[in-house]
């Protein structure tokens, strides 16, 4: 059975106290509003981590929190310190380690690791702006198989910044769906008719 990655970039950060070490900058306002809102969609489409591998950087560990409590995970969320400035090699390293039962894994960590990690594993360059996230399907049936050589489908993306128009456009994309079915189903039944 495939598994599915979760890839997550930190919720927008605050800059407005300057003396702040980088790993000690809370999310803004608007970032806990973001992590919120893919929390819902992480309930809506029915992706629910079962467990949440998290940079301990404050501002990473207020977006796992708040995905957590969306999505009713409290307990699961596990700080890995690699993750903090981590590279593709530290998030291999630690999927490696997770039991195979587990089918649904989501990172949350920082860029320029990140990014790179979702760009390995799915081949195309795309960007992963605050708050993003990345559904990758991966055709393996064991953690420990994952490597810089594997590669996934990149089967959702979400950008809050963009939310309302993909939501709009998965939207219209229905409504079309829709109406072409009801169109194929009304050719079917004067077809029926005529004979």
């Amino acid at each position: 059975m495939a598994k599915t990655l979760l890839l997550m970039r930190h919720a927008k950060s605050s800059w407005s106290d300057k003396k702040l070490p980088d790993f000690q900058r809370p999310l803004k306002k608007r970032g806990a509003i973001a992590a919120a809102e893919i929390a819902e969609i992480l309930r809506e489409n029915e992706l629910i981590p079962e467990v949440i591998l998290s940079s301990p950087a404050l501002r990473a560990s207020q977006t796992a929190e708040i995905v957590a409590k969306v999505c009713n995970l409290e307990q699961k969320i596990t700080y890995v310190n690699s993750f903090y400035m981590g590279e593709i090699r530290e998030f291999i390293e630690q999927l490696q380690k997770l039991d195979d039962s587990l089918e649904r894994v989501m990172i949350i960590a920082h860029n320029p690791g990140l990014e790179a990690f979702m760009q390995t594993l799915d081949g195309k360059l795309e960007a992963l702006p605050t708050a993003a996230l990345a559904y990758i399907s991966l055709d393996l049936h064991h953690w420990s198989d994952i490597s810089k050589d594997t590669t996934g489908e990149l089967v959702g993306y979400w950008d809050p910044e963009n939310l309302e128009a993909q939501l709009k456009e998965q939207e219209m994309g229905k409504d079309k769906k829709d109406k072409k079915d009801k169109k194929e189903k009304k050719e079917k039944k004067e077809k029926k008719e005529k004979k």
